[in-house]
């Protein structure tokens, strides 16, 4: 393609992506400072070329997935993030309060609402979780919140009603038993450890051994279940806000497959560069696009992902998560 033909084909692209309208040679005669018959001319040529669409309610053209995919390859410069949105992200990536999963979680709920795409975090499974730490905080006479901290700074709590037939104290003490065995196991492996090596241990201690196992035993599955399905949501309803999605069949289908923890969990990736994924090259939807990128820190591993309609601005959404993986692995 010539010149002229790659600055009428971002046009294109840049002006549907922000108006929704097809795109006519007589808007872009003054642009490019040409006749409409020679504007019109090259809108053909592109169109026999597959990176245009014509609509059957319009004269206009639409990007085709090639076109969006040649844009995306060839046109496409980066956005500048505004001084607004990136304190909003600084703001949270400086909080030293935050542990990297929840500051992670955070910054791509600011993405979502900076963009009105949907965000979706995924984190490791528990195969890669380490137990660091369980502790017991009673909360009355009949309540205690079982915090878990793993090696990566990720911490989850439950509260949990005390049976009848055991103790605080007697709890207390079985925590201690299980912290001295069970840290520096993984996650997954830490149910079987617990039946088959630890319980052993505690009923040389305790005369309430089956109980106190079985307490414990409850609360780390939550905590395993919990963590296999380490899936983060921002914005998960944004992608309706978008026009494409105005019919009930289409936002049923698109709410169904957010849904559908399986096809979600489709989505990791292990690439380190920012891809995008258009229409049928994403396995999710063949009527949105996904961009998505792996993140590494400190051993800690996940999947960075927007989810929009493939009229997304690409350029926005490439940079801001450029931003968040380059500030979160520096």
């Amino acid at each position: 393609m010539g010149d002229r033909q790659n600055k009428l084909l971002k046009a294109i692209v840049e002006s549907y992506i922000k108006n929704v309208k097809p795109v006519g040679s007589k808007s872009l005669c003054e642009m490019f400072n040409c006749s409409s018959a020679t504007i019109r001319n090259d809108m053909s040529y592109l169109e026999e070329l597959g990176y245009l669409e014509k609509t059957h309610t319009s004269s206009g053209r639409v990007p085709s997935e090639k076109g969006y995919n040649y844009y995306v390859e060839n046109l496409m410069k980066p956005k500048e993030i505004t001084g607004e949105d990136f304190m909003k992200l600084q703001t949270i990536l400086n909080n030293k309060e935050l542990v990297l999963t929840d500051a992670i979680n955070k910054c791509m709920e600011i993405i979502s609402d900076i963009t009105n795409y949907t965000s979706i975090v995924l984190g490791k499974n528990s195969n890669n979780n380490i137990l660091k730490q369980i502790s017991i905080i009673p909360i009355d006479n009949k309540r205690v919140v079982a915090v878990l901290v793993t090696n990566t700074g990720h911490v989850e709590n439950k509260q949990v009603i005390i049976p009848d037939d055991i103790s605080i104290k007697e709890i207390v003490k079985t925590c201690e038993i299980v912290n001295k065995s069970l840290v520096g196991t993984p996650l997954n492996e830490v149910l079987e450890k617990l039946e088959f090596e630890i319980k052993p241990e505690i009923a040389k201690t305790m005369a309430k051994y089956e109980e106190l196992c079985s307490f414990f035993y409850d609360a780390f599955s939550d905590f395993k279940e919990k963590n296999e399905d380490d899936i983060f949501f921002g914005g998960k309803t944004n992608i309706l806000k978008q026009p494409e999605y105005n019919e009930p069949e289409k936002i049923k289908e698109i709410i169904s497959k957010l849904e559908n923890i399986e096809l979600v969990k489709n989505i990791e990736t292990d690439d380190k560069e920012i891809k995008v994924y258009i229409g049928n090259e994403n396995n999710f939807d063949p009527d949105t696009t996904v961009i998505k990128t792996s993140y590494n820190v400190n051993g800690e591993v996940g999947t960075l992902a927007i989810i929009g309609p493939k009229r997304m601005e690409y350029d926005k959404v490439v940079t801001l998560l450029n931003f968040l993986k380059n500030y979160i692995e520096r």
